[in-house]
C-alpha cells in the first residue's frame, strides 16, 4: 500500500502543476495577483469597494484549484466552462462599474490607481471570458 501511494504522488503533483502552465491556468493566477493588487490599493484608499476585489479573488483561487486538481471532470453535473465565463462576466461588470465609482470620486492618488487598476481588471476578465469558452485551453 505504501509503493502505491509513494507512485501515485508525483503523478498527482505533476497533473497540479501541469494546469499552471497552460494559457488558462496562467489567467487564472494573473487574475488572482491582480484581484490582490487591486485589493491593496482600494484598502489604501477606501476600504468600502474592497469586498468585490476578495470575492473575486477567493472566487478565482476556487476555480484554479478546481481545475488544477482536475476536479471539474469529478463533479460534471456543473458546467464549469459556462459557470468560469459568468463568473468573468458578472465581475467585469462590477469592476467597471466600481472603477467608475471611484474614479468619478475625488480622492487621492491610491483611489485613482484602485480605480485604473480596476478597469484594467475589467477589461482583462472581458477577454479571459472570450477565451475561455472552450471546456479546456492547452
Amino acid at each position: 500500500m505504501a509503493d502505491s501511494e509513494r507512485l501515485s504522488a508525483p503523478g498527482c503533483w505533476a497533473a497540479c502543476t501541469n494546469f499552471s502552465r497552460t494559457r488558462k491556468g496562467i489567467l487564472l493566477f494573473a487574475e488572482i495577483i491582480l484581484c490582490l493588487v487591486i485589493l491593496i490599493c482600494f484598502s489604501a484608499s477606501t476600504p468600502g469597494y474592497s469586498s468585490l476585489s476578495v470575492v473575486e479573488m477567493i472566487l478565482a483561487a476556487i476555480f484554479f484549484v478546481v481545475y488544477m486538481c482536475d476536479l471539474h471532470t469529478k463533479i460534471p453535473f456543473i458546467n464549469w466552462p459556462w459557470s468560469d465565463f459568468f463568473r468573468t462576466l458578472i465581475a467585469a461588470i462590477l469592476y467597471l462599474i466600481t472603477s467608475i465609482v471611484v474614479l468619478v470620486e475625488r480622492g487621492n492618488h491610491s483611489k485613482i490607481v484602485a480605480g485604473v487598476k480596476a478597469m484594467g481588471a475589467a477589461l482583462k476578465h472581458r477577454v479571459k471570458g472570450l477565451r475561455s469558452q472552450g471546456p479546456f485551453l492547452p
